[in-house]
């Protein structure tokens, strides 16, 4: 086995990651750099510091731990200020931060039988809603494949369901591998014109489109979800030439429709990064119901709003 995998979240009780009443995984680490990402943390393969400086009251302790000396007090405003070109991610500043205003995210996992230890803490919930354990990120998909097999062999062993929620960049010998243990595959698909999925994600999506046909042809279950992010992909030929993607490289699956939201924005200076240069906009409810009824009217008959 490789090196072991960032872990930046682990959400309990979760809802929106598959059936039932789940626990998902947040891997750190993405193939991809979509424009509208609403997980920033989730993109490198590195830890990273989290600093919420608008609540900081200038303590100077942070600045005082941190062993590369790469904190200091902005004698203009008040408030503590990292160099990130010096910072290391060690997480001595997090630690001495009274408010809790400095966090690092993603640490490393720990070997898969302690995880799934921790995650049957909620076998309970799992079996009385049929719910179970989802992987997600960044993109679990890009994690040590080693890993990954034994976590999610250990997790069946259990009777634990298992889903995997990806962008489906990534190896398709990691899916080969990955199949006998995923019951249900989370799989996004944000647009389908090449060069658009070029010019928003960083990356085409030939292989991603790929990668869906192969799942479909062996029998996987699929759930195709779309983010639908105003004016990306919003508009009816947006839609219409989706539609007709996932028909011929899964079939008629079961679609989901995820409006875009706004709420992790504030995370992007946190990171001491520029919020996203594009103007993206949450779609309506009215817009929502549109699209819907277009893949609807396209033969794709299991659609829902959200999920």
């Amino acid at each position: 086995m490789g090196t072991a995998p960032l872990i930046f979240n682990m959400q309990r009780f979760s809802t929106h990651d598959g059936p039932g009443i789940r626990t998902t995984v947040f891997f750190k680490g993405c193939p991809l750099a979509c424009a509208w990402c609403h997980n920033p943390e989730s993109q490198a393969f590195a830890p990273e510091l989290m600093v919420d400086e608008e609540r900081c009251r200038s303590c100077g302790l942070c600045a005082r731990a941190c062993p590369q000396r790469a904190i200091e007090i902005d004698p203009e405003r008040g408030v503590a200020r990292t160099d990130r070109a010096r910072c290391t991610a060690c997480g001595a500043c997090a630690d001495a931060c009274p408010q809790g205003l400095r966090e690092i995210a993603g640490e490393p996992a720990p070997p898969p039988a302690e995880l799934v230890r921790r995650l049957l803490r909620d076998r309970m919930f799992y079996e009385k809603s049929g719910g179970g354990v989802t992987l997600s990120g960044g993109e679990c998909l890009a994690q040590d494949i080693d890993y990954l097999v034994e976590l999610c062999r250990l997790l069946r062993e259990e009777g634990v369901h298992v889903a995997a929620d990806t962008c489906g960049a990534a190896p398709r010998a990691h899916l080969e591998r990955l199949l006998p243990f995923v019951n249900l595959w989370l799989y996004d698909i944000k647009v389908a014109d090449e060069t658009t999925h070029r010019a928003l994600t960083g990356a085409p999506n030939g292989a991603i489109l790929e990668n869906l046909a192969y799942l479909a042809e062996h029998g996987a279950h699929i759930n195709v979800r779309m983010p639908i992010v105003e004016p990306v992909n919003s508009g009816d030929d947006d839609i219409i030439a989706a539609a007709e993607a996932i028909k011929s490289y899964a079939g008629l699956c079961p679609v989901s429709l995820l409006p875009y939201h706004t709420t992790g924005n504030g995370k992007y200076a946190r990171l001491g990064r520029a919020a996203p240069a594009g103007a993206f906009a949450v779609p309506s409810a009215q817009t929502m119901e549109h699209l819907r009824d277009l893949l609807r009217e396209r033969g794709l008959l299991q659609v829902e709003i959200g999920g």
